[in-house]
């Protein structure tokens, strides 16, 4: 029987993506940078590898935040400056925040039936502030930020750091949902918990990281959640 639930914050319960385009259009243009949506797209995928990199120890996540702005400048031939930009664009990411559909219905479903858990992997400058204004912090046991746990997932200690919440949480009564194979759900695998990963877009899934269980909609988790 599941007690407790570990909720990913960015593209699970928050839409990251209209977030991060917004916040570096804002930034860019105020660089004098147009944002184009090639700009954007390419500035996306440089940010998702690096990001990927700090998960499996290559980077630190200074090292990250700054080299997405160098690497992007270097391939458009800009002389910016990458550190200036990342304050802006971290200022401007914090200031918002966009809901994932179902993801409010989702908490209020949730709440009072199970323990709930955020767990992110984030910058606590940007992700404390877009908690506090989405109003969602009522809802949480326990809200867990990689920069202040002090290991990202899928870093088995970044979940240890939750299980010793409680004395009474048990592994075996927790599931983890998000929407990353390499963060949420190889991080549930290395914590030995169960894992749920939320594919909206069905993506086909392949590799030696698979989930437990996976949902198409915010919407089916509960009933899941009853049968596990």
């Amino acid at each position: 029987m599941i007690k407790n639930v570990l909720l990913d914050l960015d593209d699970t319960l928050f839409d990251f993506h209209l977030a991060e385009k917004i916040a570096l259009s804002k930034t860019l243009l105020s660089f004098g940078i147009e944002p184009t949506d090639a700009v954007v797209s390419r500035y996306s995928e440089i940010n998702a590898s690096l990001w990927q990199r700090l998960e499996r120890g290559e980077l630190s996540r200074e090292e990250v935040l700054v080299m997405r702005f160098e690497l992007l400048f270097k391939e458009l031939s800009l002389s910016c400056d990458a550190m200036a930009t990342r304050v802006s664009y971290e200022k401007n990411l914090s200031l918002g925040h966009y809901f994932i559909d179902g993801a409010e219905e989702l908490l209020q479903a949730l709440f009072g039936k199970y323990r709930l858990y955020l767990a992110s992997n984030g910058t606590a400058a940007v992700q404390i502030p877009r908690i506090e204004s989405s109003g969602i912090e009522k809802y949480f046991d326990g809200i867990y930020i990689s920069e202040l746990v002090g290991f990202n997932k899928p870093d088995k200690r970044f979940f240890d750091r939750i299980f010793s919440s409680r004395e009474d949480f048990l592994k075996e009564e927790t599931v983890v949902v998000g929407d990353s194979l390499s963060s949420d759900i190889l991080g549930g695998k290395n914590a030995g918990i169960k894992t749920c990963l939320f594919n909206p877009k069905g993506k086909p899934l392949s590799g030696s990281v698979l989930p437990d269980f996976e949902i198409g909609a915010l919407s089916e988790l509960p009933a899941l959640l009853s049968t596990l």
